[in-house]
């Protein structure tokens, strides 16, 4: 409990199945009626409580919750991802799931906690929003407030960077996102270059039945070309057996085989690919991220006939991402957009300082809609 002038914020480690859900239900009420909120899956955040949770093995969690005047005013987590520190030889904490109503005194009093916490700990930065691996909601949205979310990523109101702020927190990085058009024409010289970079390098583009097919085929392939790829951009760690499970799980329902492409050598081993994800967004927005079976419909519907593409996962091994490999996968999203069905497609994060993915996307038509940015402080 903090006393704060005359006002008292009283913040309560998370711990009973009744703070559990009040946790889980905060941010659904804070934006209700907003139209660019797009809530996680209900089931997947109570999920974080168990304790066979799939990051339990690599992490150290806290969640609190504040009240103000006995009202729920706020939330926020603390992460120590062990396997993380120890890849980058830090002593960090991230913090995550942060929403407050716009009052400083409230970030005050849950950041603190968590500060408290990291010390204890003995860490030396707390740093965030970040969650338990970059497969999760990341970044703090600075620009593009009047942009619909993605399912991937997080939306939040514009006065969250200044209670950040306001406590100490200065820019770690920044991502970018954009919309990406088909290009007004095609040049077929694009077409006739993929297909020399295929042929030079003996590689080729692959083709499977289904979903099933896909994933049975190679999908502990494209994990091994996942960690390779993003090994050294920021915040990443390995995959585990359980994130590999768990990512097959969650895309498996909504994956539609016209919009991923794998790119493989003579052995069959997966150099390059990308999965392009049918937006959800608006088909989780009315159930409150909740699996009902009007939801389930929508899903399918979005699925089999999408109007946005959300750009997943894409990876190139290291070996391969100075042939022009990747201008191959680029093309293929392009037809994707070129035959008239989609109204865009999303890049969702992209390092602004990543200037080779940055360059991929200047052949099509775009615009930079959206910023968000990781923060940090020193702790004392």
């Amino acid at each position: 409990m903090q006393n704060i002038g005359d006002i008292m914020v009283n913040i309560v480690k998370v711990e009973t199945k009744k703070e559990q859900k009040k946790f889980v239900d905060f941010p659904l009420k804070l934006y209700k009626g907003n139209e660019n909120f797009v809530p996680p899956l209900y089931s997947d955040e109570l999920k974080m409580f168990k304790k066979n949770y799939v990051y339990n093995d690599q992490c150290e969690s806290i969640f609190f919750n504040a009240y103000k005047d006995n009202v729920h005013v706020g939330r926020i987590q603390g992460i120590i991802q062990k396997a993380s520190n120890e890849k980058w030889n830090e002593r960090k904490v991230r913090f995550t799931r942060f929403d407050s109503i716009d009052d400083q005194e409230v970030a005050d009093a849950l950041f603190n906690a968590v500060e408290k916490w990291a010390l204890e700990n003995e860490m030396e930065y707390l740093v965030g929003p970040l969650g338990y691996s970059d497969l999760e909601r990341e970044g703090l949205l600075i620009e593009g407030f009047d942009e619909l979310s993605t399912f991937e990523e997080q939306y939040n109101f514009p006065y969250y960077s200044k209670l950040i702020e306001n406590i100490g927190f200065v820019k770690d990085v920044d991502w970018v996102e954009r919309k990406l058009y088909a290009p007004k024409e095609l040049d077929g010289k694009f077409e006739k270059l993929c297909s020399y970079i295929l042929r030079k390098n003996k590689l080729k583009i692959v083709e499977t039945k289904s979903t099933s097919d896909f994933i049975k085929r190679y999908g502990e392939k494209l994990f091994k070309v996942l960690d390779k790829t993003y090994d050294n951009l920021y915040g990443t760690v390995p995959f585990t057996d359980g994130m590999r499970k768990m990512v097959i799980s969650n895309f498996k329902l909504i994956l539609n085989k016209k919009y991923y492409a794998v790119i493989v050598d003579s052995d069959d081993n997966v150099v390059c690919f990308g999965i392009c994800i049918p937006s959800i967004a608006k088909a989780v927005q009315k159930s409150n991220g909740h699996l009902t079976i009007p939801t389930i419909i929508r899903i399918l519907k979005a699925k089999n006939n999408p109007e946005i593409l959300d750009l997943g996962l894409i990876g190139v091994l290291p070996e391969y991402q100075m042939k022009g490999v990747a201008s191959v996968l680029v093309y293929e999203i392009m037809k994707y957009l070129l035959n008239g069905e989609l109204k865009y497609a999303e890049t969702n994060l992209n390092l602004e300082d990543n200037i080779s993915i940055q360059n991929q996307w200047k052949s099509f038509d775009n615009i930079l809609h959206k910023r968000r940015r990781s923060y940090i402080k020193k702790l004392k």
